[in-house]
């Protein structure tokens, strides 16, 4: 009986983490729909008062969409002699050549090429290198998956002219969303994100971060802020929270509109999950610490907490997985009482709140449409369960950090593709199969077989949970099977 308990509290623990996370969720989803339309717009500064802007884009073999972000950018409306482009090219295949062959096709564009023959502090050294010779005021940075808008630059700069502004982030929409249901579920995803919690967040003036690309740093706020730093894999995150503590104020435009890829097979798609968990947690060891002693709001040291520590829920979602089996066990045998099974209703409020968040952020971009409610209602359960389906492979991802086992930064391959296409042509898509693989189809099994088995002893308090649980564990793992190729 000792050990039954033992995995209740664990299990109880672990939901009242998830449930304070959903707390945290609802107040930034308050603020989303109460200041959702007060969007932060500033008239475009006189042509001639434009300050001179470098457009920064690290590159490291990138084959299939660096010409395309090249025409992107050049097409950028700014006084051509206050625009620098720095082509920051870390690659070692035929991309370098791609690139200065691409670029005299723009002889009035100062285009500069810095080519590095290492890839020390691989992206945050590409951006700190480049930073060092960079002749503009202000900052732009765009991955190589990104096709920004002609008129990027004119909708941003007007928000510097505060000279306490040090970024302005836009939002990230989708140029594959409905290229298969996998990018349709990122997308569900990153919409909640760049909706609900970035907005949530700016409106209230929590921390916010700076996400990688599709934003303009102010080169003193990162300098004051220390450079851009490589002891974490999210780098944005890391320059973000320490630039805020320094005073800086960010913005963020969702009216602003920055188009990227998003990763359309498996393979990708945790490999680009894996950084993201992992350099999450790992600026929660080096930040959170100081934000809570330093004298911010207790609202803001709250946001500042759920926000770093947002990666933990997989750990907490794979723990009530596992102590699930022994919990059900119990209650079936009548070794604990009902009450208790009862009680953990109070749990549930959690999971409806993140349902509203994901409702209202994806609904309020199609309006709120009957077509959106009727996607909204399969995509939902689905995203959930392939979320659940990823907790093993993020939990190994924020253990590391968390424990400050360090790996190398590893870039999410970009396919560029049409929806005719195979993404099996991509080069840059070939891993060994890892072993959390194997697991993950493990588990596949073992949560259809407690859903079988609960059906056949009529125990079905478990079951949906359960069965979210194998239909997430099965689509993770047969996609990763199928993503996953040997190196020859």
């Amino acid at each position: 009986m000792f050990l039954i308990y033992f995995f209740l509290g664990i299990y109880v623990f672990a939901m009242l983490f998830i449930l304070f996370y959903s707390f945290a969720q609802a107040d930034l989803l308050f603020h989303f729909l109460k200041f959702k339309k007060n969007v932060k717009t500033v008239s475009v500064p006189d042509w001639k008062e434009l300050p001179k802007v470098t457009v920064q884009l690290p590159i490291f073999n990138e084959l299939y969409v660096v010409e395309r972000l090249l025409d992107a950018v050049a097409k950028f409306h700014y006084p051509l002699d206050r625009l620098e482009i720095q082509v920051l090219d870390d690659s070692t295949d035929q991309t370098s050549t791609i690139i200065k062959n691409h670029i005299l096709k723009y002889p009035e564009i100062n285009f500069r090429y810095l080519h590095r023959t290492d890839r020390q502090g691989f992206k945050a050294g590409a951006l700190r290198e480049g930073l060092m010779v960079a002749e503009g005021d202000f900052i732009a940075i765009f991955d190589a998956d990104f096709v920004p808008d002609p008129d990027f630059l004119l909708k941003i700069m007007g928000h510097f002219k505060d000279d306490q502004v040090g970024m302005v982030q836009s939002r990230w929409t989708h140029l594959n969303e409905n290229f298969s249901i996998l990018t349709r579920l990122q997308a569900f995803a990153l919409d909640a994100h760049f909706m609900v919690e970035q907005i949530g967040r700016n409106e209230q003036g929590a921390f916010i971060n700076f996400n990688g690309t599709g934003g303009v740093w102010r080169k003193d706020c990162i300098l004051d802020a220390g450079n851009w730093q490589d002891d974490t894999l999210t780098e944005d995150l890391d320059l973000s929270y320490r630039a805020q503590q320094k005073g800086w104020k960010f913005i963020y435009r969702p009216d602003i509109e920055s188009p990227a890829e998003l990763p359309p097979v498996m393979s990708a798609i945790k490999s680009q999950q894996f950084r993201w968990t992992k350099g999450g947690a790992e600026c929660a060891s080096k930040h959170l610490g100081d934000v809570l002693r330093k004298p911010f709001s207790l609202r803001k040291k709250i946001h500042a907490s759920a926000h770093l520590l947002n990666s933990v829920i997989f750990i907490a979602v794979f723990i009530v997985s596992l102590c699930s089996i022994p919990v059900w066990w119990a209650f079936h045998n009548g070794w604990m009482p009902d009450f208790y099974f009862q009680a953990a209703v109070v749990f549930f409020v959690g999971f409806i709140v993140i349902g509203l968040v994901y409702f209202f952020a994806n609904l309020s971009l199609v309006e709120y449409s009957w077509k959106g409610i009727g996607r909204f209602i399969w995509e939902l359960p689905l995203f959930l369960s392939v979320s659940m389906g990823l907790a093993l492979h993020n939990t190994q991802a924020v253990w590391e950090g968390l424990t400050g086992k360090k790996s190398p930064f590893i870039r999410t391959p970009k396919y560029n593709l049409q929806r005719e296409e195979t993404w099996t042509k991509n080069i840059y898509n070939q891993f060994k199969i890892p072993v959390t693989t194997y697991f993950e189809g493990l588990l596949a099994l073992v949560f259809i077989f407690m859903t079988t088995i609960s059906i056949f002893t009529e125990t079905y308090g478990m079951i949906v949970f359960h069965l979210m649980l194998a239909v997430g564990y099965s689509v993770v793992s047969v996609a990763s099977y199928k993503s996953y190729r040997p190196l020859k």
